[in-house]
């Protein structure tokens, strides 16, 4: 009974009193508040990139990603998650500075700046992926409070939402020189801001960000082992370790049936829904909205965000995990169902449902996840699921333009004299038109795959 007591005792104080959570939450918001997101595209456009570079620059981010996603993950449990993330932290501040102060007059040093942006940018998202989460989660399990990291999640999703409203909303008022001119001369400054000048704003405000976020990942601290885990040392950590451990994680990941399932599902709804949100600004076009109502709308969507994590929460202390996964499963089929209409205005209500479906996507894996997984392996484990999940998202997008390939040739067959514009446009909804029987074969063939294996491991698991 005593010891029930204390557990229930420990499991009602706060996790916030602890410093690494509260570090967490805000490193979470500082390092995905990204005032450059609304203006993300015309960005690299107005500073002499052509749309085949932007292509190509993202290809590169992506692929930076997949390499060293992995590693990164090893590297966090070998080295220290503090580490990662103070290096995650100084790669933010390099790759933001590298692309604000460039001169723009020269279009190849731009180019290869972007080229070193997207690289850095690709490297901070991989380390920071699993090593900040990581260690927060540790952080409760030393303490006795790993049954709160669901309230932990909650705040940090609502969090990084406020954080994107005000970065989504101040980082397209500060693009714009119009709007600056009006404020400084409300302001009685006699300063005239022009296109070139007001593109960097919101280079700068993140670049503040980047600062404050390597403040933050210094006062950090890596939770000390429970009692009976063996610690690294730092300076002993060779490559071998590094490469044992990553093929450890990967096959416990292959002997965990459990485990598998819940990567594979996550693999299989997120990069469905992903693509979705990829594709909004044409989709928006498409049903009528005005182009100055983007931002707004991005806006509306974090606005719906923040009472996404409480029904997260309540869905993974209420239901199981056959249910949530089914419910979300089903729900983000009827979401791109609906959104293969192109209903006019109201279009919107599917793009939010689909916003909503990947936030309790990554909310179930991360609560699932660190719930099964042990602590020397977390954060590559971790890292094994971002890797899963952007190459999904790289086959899909490159399903994708085949897709719109086959479908341009198919409308130019049917409407020879219309233009291309019209073409291009007919091409994109029949594109879309085959997401929800997509991801519902998809969800299919990963339920006939993995929820057996579970089912049996859970038979033979009664039987001992």
């Amino acid at each position: 009974m005593k010891g029930k007591e204390g557990s229930e005792e420990k499991q009602s104080v706060s996790p916030y009193h602890l410093v690494n959570i509260r570090l967490f939450i805000l490193f979470r918001v500082l390092f995905n508040a990204r005032f450059y997101y609304p203006v993300f595209t015309i960005l690299f456009l107005d500073y002499g990139l052509t749309l085949e570079q932007f292509a190509v620059l993202n290809t590169v981010w992506a692929f930076t990603i997949v390499l060293s996603e992995v590693p990164s993950g090893a590297l966090a449990d070998l080295l220290g998650r503090r580490f990662l993330l103070v290096v995650t932290a100084w790669l933010m501040i390099f790759e933001m500075a590298v692309i604000a102060f460039v001169p723009a007059a020269n279009p190849d040093l731009v180019f290869w700046a972007f080229l070193i942006n997207r690289v850095l940018s690709g490297l901070a998202e991989a380390m920071a992926s699993g090593a900040d989460e990581a260690l927060a989660y540790d952080t409760l399990v030393v303490h006795g409070l790993a049954g709160q990291w669901p309230r932990v999640l909650e705040v940090q999703m609502r969090a990084q939402n406020f954080g994107y409203i005000i970065a989504m909303t101040l980082g397209a008022v500060v693009y714009d020189p119009s709007v600056v001119n009006r404020v400084l001369q409300w302001c009685s400054v006699n300063v005239s801001v022009s296109q070139q000048m007001s593109m960097r704003y919101p280079l700068y405000l993140t670049l503040i960000l980047a600062v404050f976020a390597l403040f933050v990942t210094l006062r950090m601290r890596d939770p000390s082992p429970p009692a009976g885990h063996r610690t690294r040392d730092p300076q002993k950590a060779t490559i071998w370790q590094l490469l044992r451990l990553v093929l450890r994680t990967g096959a416990w990941i292959i002997r965990t049936p459990m485990a598998f399932t819940i990567i594979f599902f996550a693999m299989t709804i997120d990069h469905t829904l992903r693509m979705g949100v990829t594709l909004t600004s044409k989709y928006y076009r498409l049903i009528g909205l005005p182009e100055a109502s983007f931002g707004l709308l991005g806006s509306l969507v974090a606005v719906v965000g923040l009472f996404v994590p409480r029904l997260a929460r309540i869905m993974v202390e209420r239901l199981s995990f056959g249910l949530n996964v089914f419910l979300l499963g089903a729900g983000s089929v009827i979401a791109l169902l609906f959104l293969s209409l192109f209903v006019p205005y109201w279009g919107i209500l599917p793009v939010i449902a689909i916003f909503v479906g990947l936030m309790l996507t990554s909310y179930f894996t991360s609560h699932y996840l660190n719930e099964l997984t042990d602590s020397q392996q977390r954060a590559t484990v971790l890292s094994f699921k971002g890797l899963a999940l952007n190459v999904a998202y790289g086959i899909i997008g490159l399903a994708f333009a085949a897709l719109m390939q086959h479908y341009r040739v198919v409308q130019t067959g049917l409407h020879p004299s219309q233009a291309v514009d019209f073409i291009e446009d007919q091409a994109f909804v029949a594109t879309v038109g085959c997401f929800p029987w997509y991801l519902a074969g998809a969800l299919i063939l990963t339920s006939l795959c993995c929820l057996p294996r579970v089912w049996r491991r859970r038979s033979t698991g009664r039987k001992q």
